[in-house]
């Protein structure tokens, strides 16, 4: 093979230009053998004599045989007519669309395209140059051959296409064959009628009198060129208008008149036909033209012995007359028919003899031999549907054109089922009433479409076009002409009527089709004819010909001899007819068709799968219903069981095997194969064999503990833990219903089928066997959801609380997978092998190298040796040693390493490799290697080819991440990865292929907007992404922001790009240049929450910097002017930001904490300007903020900012309630994709609560009546600096208490997580001590009440025994000023307060008040919730319970979560794994802690007994899946929460 330079050279010219050797190199990338190759580059072939190379010269000067020969040519033809396509639509704009006035057949786009079909025959297309007049430029066009109509046959159906060329003019070959004589009557058309019937006559006469001389058939043809003209060939139909065909039957009347005699005139009659008039399709008119054709038949039995003289008539100018002259005979010499002359008259005549003697010979040959010949049409059928393999497999999509069937056709459709038929374009109306849609429906799921449904594609949104019309999960149904008992379905319509309503409908849906949804080469698009064609199931044809580029990948059956021919005939306007015979299957009855296909189905027809019952036995699961259940994917019984074993040969076994073992993803069919002992058996890792001992624990036990259970599975990647999961459903399906829950599922959806699956075939739904259910690679958030959403689910059924429904087998990554395997029900798989392990990976290596070459299993091979580094290292070394640095493959092997050393489960598809690379993909159906076949022999060796699941697209990937990691590593010394990146997405081919356009933008998006986060298991977290964090730490920050202007760019202005970059920029302290770039985002998404706060962030960034570097220790007014403008520029942008509607994903609008920052900040700074640093200072800046006060020296130099200045101190506290309220409702998590984009502090993101302990002290320490009381003062845990409560005005002793924590809820509930709960209760004693003594309801306002009761609560829970509590009934008449209802309701943390204390110990010791009190104030907190959930995601709308009832009196009642969580150890991960399972309900501590409380079931609902004997109180299960069914007496742990109270752990009463 020669260099990638010069490879690329072959292409890059026009093939005139090439050379022996160009043409050399093109020769070898279509496969012709090397000795062939120097043969004709010996003989000097370039370029221009390629073009002209025949047959003939190939295999008798070369000696190519007839296989190479012909493939030669084929592929000569397709590059030429590639290179004249190019130059056509540079010459010809018109011809750039289809013209629809032409409503009979044309079709103009497929004749743009028609340059790209791949021919069959080298003698139906050449290449020939035109000479265009009238000072045109002379350019090469494309000429179609074709085929005469069948001799002295009425050809109905026969039409010819104008322009296309028939073979020359034909002589005698052997009497039977007809010869052939054209006249173009191209100007004699025009004449008068009866100038014209004679010129007709004198023609016709003269051929037939020739034709029967010499006892041979003829054909003369008019309307065909005979001559070469200037702008015709010789042969081209062009076709004449004709007003009476009558006119053509009547020149026939000349032959009483020019024959000799009655006797030949009669046989004139016998031998010459009337004229056929074959119908001229034009692509650029409407109007209609003819070619006009007689038949010459002497049979033996009416012209021997006879010879045939015939006068020529002529017309006489003088008199206006036809007149006769001599009678002469005539006969054929070539292709003409002259006079025969006197001098060899005589002679002639002895022949005569001899020649009747031929004549009756050749009759009689032909009747012998009248069978045709008979094609296999078995092997052809296999040809066509599998394009070159012996049998039919998963690997190709089908598309069916039909129309409508016959009822007893209807019963020969089983051979559809197995197939993966993508969509069917129906053109019969009551398809699904009485037709094929009705009848395959009652085996397999179909979605019925109409071509309106195709049009309303949106191109950057094609993933979510696929999703909504359900494609890849059911067969598409489109009703292409009308559905008739469907009242929203367009009408039927005729021809005519379609072609110009719909026809434009049904170019979209192919489009989309052809170059959105599914690859090239991925499908095989069969047109069934079952019914007389008509000419829009034609125009599909034309289409899906000019969108594929030519006839490879279709396929035409149709078992009406007839309807193929008018099929035929109307489809030659794009395909030539004997490539339509080529990928044609006729007069094959659809029987024989249905039994052939079946053969050769590695899959059987299966209507029914098999599950099992609870009883033991089995149930049956139609096919039709499991593809109604479409988010899951179903393991039966019998999974596997309709491989066709018979016809899978042992290569495919081996390849199957060697797949996953270099590093695939199992199939079931491994399992199924090992099982039959037909691959090598499958090692059960230890996580095997621990997680179905947990799951067997589980399903064994005579009482579920509960209805959901979980076992986790947490691997690193590449280590095998999919392979664990899928075992482990392999082995269960026969005691459990199993399935793998597919990806981007709804969970509603998933839910609903899950519960179907388990119900299938049984009548008591308390007595099912559970369902296990795979979730591989889903997100806590999708986890949690899907439980809850089953939870209710099973509520909503009344199924038994001891019933096991579910089973979710949870199978995630994670890079330290081993600490999660500490929590229960849950198992690790790592790259490290156990002790048990290490033999069995040894023993099946041998077993694996005396099948395969290494690199064959060269995963298996890196597992065996537990990815040790230096193995990786030396083995990645070596590789690379032998590599072309500069090569094109290096540079693909470079861009996949980067990705996939990134961005988890990345890949790029082999389309787009082919494009990057520029192959030009010769495609042939039995062959199509290119791809493969142009990578070198070490990209060969660290790539693996998958296919995308759903929509069956090659792409390939390296073999394993480790791999890639040292991969990039070791090709980055050479070129850093920051010109790698910027190499990637620099290359516009490969940014902008069409084909899983989506799929590989999101890669890239993630390779520079996703962050590392610990939390989801990787190594670290990270402030960017790790490919941009590298290339900060190797090629500098510029570098990385120059890359990220790339991308931004690349991906189309992405506005998270653009927002990320303004982080970088900020962090880099290039504050201008962030402000653009968070403009621009903000340009982009005006309204995204996270793109308003970065801008927020870049001020106050740039603040904080200009703060930190301020050179002056005391600034003036004026030098403080611009570090003030950026200060309140910042707030403005996080207020704007605040103002937002919010977006679902956010639970609280990020900006309040920005807000806050910059403010406190804002405040330190002004304390220490010049004005405000002296003695007197601070109280001088509180009077001017919060006062009508401006002190002179900052009245002309601040006079922009007085009134943003003087609102900071209620804006601020209004920022720290509302985050203070939020953290009081909801649990903080936040989704990872909100985790990319929040530009908050870690603190902030992970600790909140503290945070804004921290910051409300900060603000707060301003507004204290300590002149020197400092930020770090107020931030101290000194309890020292309160000051007498009487000494105090209202507002500082509300500033001071704020100071010390104590100023909203979640501050407070803060310091029971305090690492020194003393220390914490110290402080909370502080805190109530600047309350007034013998407190009394009415001295303090609401929110003070409310706080001071929270610090008694609070301190009960770290000091109970301190001096400063108040008694329970002391702070529940204090509580009694709070309201639940009105327009003056009290605050939800009063009405929290109420719920709190006013739980009855016993239910006995609740007055009727009392039970009022708490009922309202219940009910209060769940609307007000119910609010606030409005505009919040499910996920987000989490409840906080931060109390428990405790089996203790008194306040000691009230257990805070923080005393349950320190029970439970553990990582928080674990601990929110413990909390979801319910294991810390069952832990020793938390059981003698916390009170049981007895209550009932009724009706679907909780309650526990109220304080009268008829009142009763609502409780709402944490999960409703533990709610008993029917009315059960029940008790449960009690939870308290803003949105009321909570009931955990549900146990039906022993």
């Amino acid at each position: 093979m020669e260099s990638s330079s010069s490879e690329m050279e072959w292409q890059q010219l026009p093939y005139h230009s090439w050379t022996e050797s160009h043409v050399s190199s093109w020769l070898r990338s279509i496969g012709i053998k090397e000795n062939y190759i120097k043969k004709l580059e010996e003989q000097e072939v370039t370029g221009p004599v390629l073009k002209t190379l025949q047959k003939k010269f190939l295999s008798t000067t070369v000696g190519m045989k007839g296989g190479q020969s012909e493939h030669l040519l084929k592929e000569r033809d397709d590059l030429l007519k590639s290179e004249q396509q190019k130059q056509k639509k540079e010459s010809d704009s018109h011809d750039k669309g289809r013209d629809d006035k032409t409503e009979n057949v044309l079709n103009l786009v497929q004749e743009q395209k028609l340059s790209s079909q791949t021919p069959c025959d080298r003698t139906e297309r050449e290449i020939n140059p035109t000479v265009c007049s009238d000072n045109l430029a002379s350019a090469e066009v494309d000429v179609s051959f074709c085929d005469y109509r069948k001799f002295d046959e009425d050809e109905k159906n026969c039409r010819y296409v104008k322009h296309n060329v028939l073979p020359p003019e034909t002589g005698i070959e052997n009497m039977i064959i007809p010869c052939h004589e054209y006249k173009s009557l191209e100007e004699a058309h025009k004449l008068d009628l009866k100038r014209l019937k004679l010129k007709v006559g004198i023609e016709v006469l003269r051929f037939a009198c020739a034709c029967m001389n010499m006892r041979t058939n003829g054909t003369i043809h008019f309307g065909i060129m005979d001559k070469m003209g200037s702008n015709h060939k010789h042969g081209e139909i062009i076709g004449i208008p004709i007003k009476n065909r009558e006119d053509f039957v009547d020149a026939l009347d000349y032959i009483e008149r020019c024959f000799a005699g009655s006797d030949q005139q009669c046989d004139a009659r016998k031998c010459i036909r009337n004229p056929r008039f074959v119908e001229v399709l034009d692509k650029k008119t409407t109007e209609k033209t003819w070619v006009i054709e007689y038949d010459v038949v002497p049979k033996a039995s009416i012209v021997k012995d006879k010879l045939y003289s015939v006068c020529i008539p002529k017309f006489s100018q003088v008199d206006k007359k036809v007149k006769c002259g001599d009678k002469v005979p005539y006969y054929r010499v070539g292709a003409s028919s002259p006079q025969v002359p006197g001098d060899k008259l005589v002679h002639f005549i002895q022949g005569l003899t001899e020649k009747d003697q031929e004549r009756e010979e050749a009759e009689a040959s032909t009747i012998q031999m009248a069978e045709d010949f008979r094609e296999d049409q078995k092997r052809k059928l296999t040809v066509l549907l599998t394009c070159g393999k012996t049998h039919m497999d998963n690997s190709l999509f089908y598309i069916l054109v039909t129309n409508k069937f016959q009822s007893v056709h209807l019963d020969c459709i089983d051979f559809l089922v197995p197939m993966k038929v993508f969509c069917v374009f129906d053109f019969d109306p009551d398809s699904e009433s009485s037709g094929l849609c009705g009848k395959y429906k009652e085996q397999k799921a179909v979605t019925l479409h109409f071509l309106d449904d195709y049009g309303r594609n949106s191109k950057p949104g094609i993933n979510d076009f696929i999703n909504s019309l359900q494609l890849f999960e059911r067969t598409s149904w489109i009703f292409c002409n009308g559905r008739n008992n469907f009242p929203g379905a367009e009408e039927t319509c005729d021809e005519k009527t379609w072609i110009k309503t719909s026809k434009k409908k049904m170019k979209a849906a192919v489009s989309v089709i052809c170059n959105d949804i599914l690859p090239r080469r991925s499908f095989v698009v069969i047109f069934l004819l079952m019914s007389e064609v008509e000419q829009p199931l034609v125009e599909v044809f034309h289409e899906f010909y000019a969108e594929m580029n030519g006839h490879d990948y279709l396929a035409v059956i149709s078992e009406s001899k007839e309807n193929y021919k008018k099929w035929s005939s109307l489809a030659q306007v794009s395909c030539s007819m004997s490539a339509l015979k080529d990928i044609s299957i006729v007069e094959m009855p659809l029987s024989h068709v249905d039994a052939t296909v079946q053969s050769i189905q590695l899959s059987k027809s299966q209507p029914m799968k098999k599950l099992p019952v609870l009883n033991g036995g089995l149930c049956f699961l139609r096919s039709v219903e499991e593809a109604r259940l479409d988010s899951l994917e179903i393991i039966s019984v019998d999974q596997c069981d309709d491989t066709n074993l018979e016809i899978m040969s042992k290569d495919e076994i081996q390849h199957i095997e060697s797949h996953f073992y270099r590093g695939g993803k199992i199939n079931w069919i491994n399992f199924w194969l090992a099982d039959r002992h037909r691959c090598g058996v499958i090692i059960e890792r230890d996580a095997y064999k621990d997680a179905s001992t947990i799951l067997n624990s589980i399903i064994n036990r005579n009482k579920a503990i509960r209805p959901i259970e979980s076992v986790n599975i947490y691997h690193q990647p590449g280590s095998g833990g999919s392979t664990v999961a899928r075992q482990i459903l392999w082995s269960q399906r026969t005691k459990l219903r199993c399935a793998v829950v597919k990806h981007c599922k709804e969970i509603t959806t998933v839910c609903e089928h899950a519960l179907r699956l388990r119900e299938h075939d049984e009548k008591d739904k308390n007595n099912c066997l559970p369902v296990l259910l795979l979730l591989e690679d889903c997100k806590a958030d999708y986890i949690s959801e899907l439980r809850r959403e089953l939870g209710n689910a099973i509520a909503t059924k009344k199924l038994r609380s001891s019933v096991l429904c579910f089973v979710l087998l949870i199978c995630n990554r994670s890079h330290d997978p081993e600490p999660m395997s500490k929590a229960s029900q849950t198992v690790a798989v790592t790259h490290k092998l156990s002790p048990r392990e290490k033999p069995l990976f040894s023993k099946k290596l041998e077993q694996l190298q005396l099948q395969f070459q290494p690199e064959f299993i060269l995963t298996f091979v890196l597992m065996s040796k537990e990815f040790e580094e230096s193995y990786i290292k030396n083995f990645v070394k070596n590789v690379l040693e032998k590599i072309d640095h500069s090569s094109p493959d290096t540079r693909l092997i470079r861009f996949v390493a980067l990705l996939n050393s990134y961005v988890e489960d990345s890949y790029l598809s082999v389309s787009r490799c082919e494009a990057s690379l520029g192959i030009a993909t010769y495609v042939e159906r039995t062959q199509n290697h290119a791809f493969v076949d142009h990578l070198s022999d070490e990209a060969k060796l660290i790539f693996i080819h998958l296919k995308e699941a759903s929509t069956h697209i090659s792409s390939i990937r390296i073999i394993h991440p480790k791999l890639a990691q040292e991969i990039l590593s070791q090709l980055s010394v050479g070129v850093p990865q920051s010109d790698i990146a910027m190499d990637l997405i620099s290359d516009k081919v490969l940014m902008n292929h069409r084909f899983d356009r989506n799929t590989f933008l999101n890669f890239i998006r993630a390779l520079f907007i996703r962050r590392n986060k610990k939390s989801r298991g990787d190594p670290k977290d990270t402030a960017f992404s790790p490919l941009v964090e590298h290339v900060c730490t190797k090629s500098g920050g510029q570098k990385a922001v120059e890359l990220m202007e790339a991308a931004y760019i690349a991906l189309g202005k992405e506005a998270f790009v653009a927002q990320q970059l303004a982080r970088l920029l900020y962090t880099n302290l290039r504050f201008e240049e962030a402000l653009k770039w968070a403009e621009e985002a903000k340009a982009l998404l005006p309204y995204d929450t996270f793109v308003l706060d970065t801008l927020g962030q870049v001020y106050k960034r740039w603040f904080y910097h200009l703060y930190d570097t301020l050179e002056e220790k005391e600034t003036s007014p004026e030098g403080g002017i611009e570090i003030i403008t950026i200060a309140l520029k910042g707030i403005s942008a996080f207020r704007a930001s605040e103002n937002t509607p919010k977006k679902e994903t956010v639970s609280l609008n990020n900006s309040y904490y920005g807000e806050v920052d910059v403010g406190c900040r804002l405040l330190t700074f002004l304390s220490r300007t010049n004005v405000f640093s002296n003695d007197a200072g601070k109280s001088e800046l509180m009077q001017y903020l919060l006062t009508d006060y401006i002190p002179a020296e900052v009245k002309k130099p601040w006079e922009k900012f007085h009134l943003q200045l003087k609102g900071l101190q209620k804006s601020l506290h209004h920022a720290l309630e509302c985050i203070s309220e939020d953290l009081s409702y909801f649990q903080t998590d936040i989704s990872e994709m909100d985790e990319e984009l929040d530009a908050r502090d870690s603190e902030q993101l992970h600790n909140p609560r503290r945070w804004l302990r921290r910051k409300s002290a900060v603000f707060a320490g301003f507004f204290c009546v300590t002149p020197d009381e400092s930020e770090e003062a107020a931030q101290s845990n000194s309890t020292d600096a309160a000051l007498p409560f009487e000494n105090l005005s209202a507002f500082k002793r509300q500033m001071k208490i704020y100071s010390l924590g104590g100023g909203n809820v979640t501050s407070i509930l803060s310091l029971l997580n305090h690492n020194d709960p003393k220390r914490a209760g110290k402080k909370l004693e502080t805190i109530i001590g600047m309350y007034p003594e013998n407190l009394t309801c009415k001295d303090l306002d609401q929110a003070e009440l409310s706080n001071f009761i929270f610090c008694q609560i609070a301190l009960n829970c770290t000091l109970p025994g301190s001096s400063k509590l108040l008694s329970l009934q002391k702070l529940q008449d204090l509580s009694k000023r709070f309201t639940t209802k009105g327009r003056d309701m009290s605050s939800p943390s009063a009405l929290f307060l109420l719920s709190l204390l006013f739980w009855p110990e016993t239910s006995n010791e609740l007055s009727s008040a009392n039970s009022q009190t708490l009922l309202s104030a219940i009910d209060a907190l769940r609307r007000l919730c119910e609010q606030k959930r409005e505009h919040r995601s499910t996920r987000k709308s989490r409840v906080m319970v931060h109390f428990f009832l405790g089996k203790a009196k008194g306040l000691n009642k009230i257990v805070h979560r923080s005393a349950i969580e320190k029970q439970i150890g553990g990582t928080l991960n674990e601990k929110n794994l413990k909390w979801r399972e319910g294991e810390i309900w069952k832990t020793k501590d938390v059981v003698q802690l916390l009170k049981r409380v007895e209550g009932w079931t009724e009706n679907g609902n909780l309650f526990v007994q109220g304080g009268t004997r008829h009142s009763k109180i609502r409780v709402f299960p944490r999960y409703s899946a533990s709610l008993p069914n029917g009315n059960e007496k029940v008790t449960f742990y009690l939870g308290f929460s803003f949105d009321g109270v909570f009931a955990f752990d549900i146990q039906l009463m022993e």
